[in-house]
Parts: structure tokens; sequence; C-alpha cells
């Protein structure tokens, strides 16, 4: 029965499309509040690597069955999505954006991580396909993503020192 994997790709899918239209709205109030984007240039390649990433979840996961460990983890893994989504509030974005004179966050999550987010997509990225059995698949985007955050949190981390000085 193929509606398991159906579902869980479904719900994936909506949920990074609204989170996609909560960030857009994000970014455009925090630039209108004076924030600037910092280190756009990855941009494009992280949103590339996470639409084939879920692309290719559609092509190749569609009737295989869930394994009920690997998406008690990945619901896991959602819950601490939305304790981030919470903390940040409307700071929250899929951009580098940096707003003058706001202190950084250090509640919720971050006063466990810097970067609590950036360690929950590295879990999903693995996670999800490893819930339709598919190893190969989860090891391939999570070396694919850890290039990909490496550049990021190293952009991330010089622009909020910039801010700060």
């Amino acid at each position: 029965m193929p509606w398991p994997s159906i579902a869980l790709l479904t719900f994936v899918t909506l949920q990074r499309l609204a989170e996609l239209v909560y960030a857009r709205h994000n970014t455009a109030a925090l630039l209108a509040r004076g924030a600037r984007e910092c280190a756009p240039e990855h941009y494009p390649f992280m949103v590339a690597m996470h639409a084939a990433w879920l692309a290719g979840l559609w092509l190749f996961a569609i009737g295989r069955s869930v394994d009920p460990f690997w998406f008690l983890l990945f619901m896991v893994l959602q819950g601490l999505r939305l304790w981030v989504l919470a903390t940040l509030g409307e700071r929250w974005t899929t951009r580098i954006v940096i707003l003058p004179g706001a202190a950084l966050v250090r509640n919720g999550p971050y006063r466990f991580l810097s970067h609590p987010n950036y360690a929950i997509v590295v879990g999903e990225i693995a996670v999800l396909p490893l819930a339709f059995g598919m190893p190969l698949y989860a090891a391939i985007f999570s070396l694919l993503n850890g290039i990909i955050l490496t550049i990021r949190i190293r952009a991330e981390n010089a622009c909020l020192l910039q801010s700060v000085h």
C-alpha cells in the first residue's frame, strides 16, 4: 500500500511550502525594519539541494513501507523544529538576515546549541530516507547537506560577528 509513504511525503512537502511562505513574510518584515541579508551566494544551492532531496523522495520512496522507529524519530525532530520556529518567531527565515542592534537569541533551544535549526535539518535529511529504508540516499544527501551547511554556518557566524562589532 503506497498511502503511508504518500501521507508522510505530503506532510513534509506541505510543511516545507508553509515554511517558505513564513520565511518570505519574515524576511520582508525584517528588511522593512532595516535588516540586511548577508552572504546570499550559497542560498540557491541550498534550495536546490533541499528540492532535489524532496523530489527524489517522491520519486523513490512512494510505495515503500515506513519504519516506525525512524518515523517516530522524524516526528521528534518535527517537534524540535516547532520549538526553533516558536523561539525565533518573526526572526526565523531561510536566509541569513541580520537585524542591526538585535540581540542574539539565547533562549529555547539556543541555550544548548548555537545553530539548533541546522542540527535538526541534519537529522531530517538523514532520518526521513531511513524511514523509507533508503540508507544510500540518506548518506548522499547528508554529505551534500554537510557541505552546504559548512559554508552556511561559516557565513552566518561571520555575519553575526560583524554585526556585533
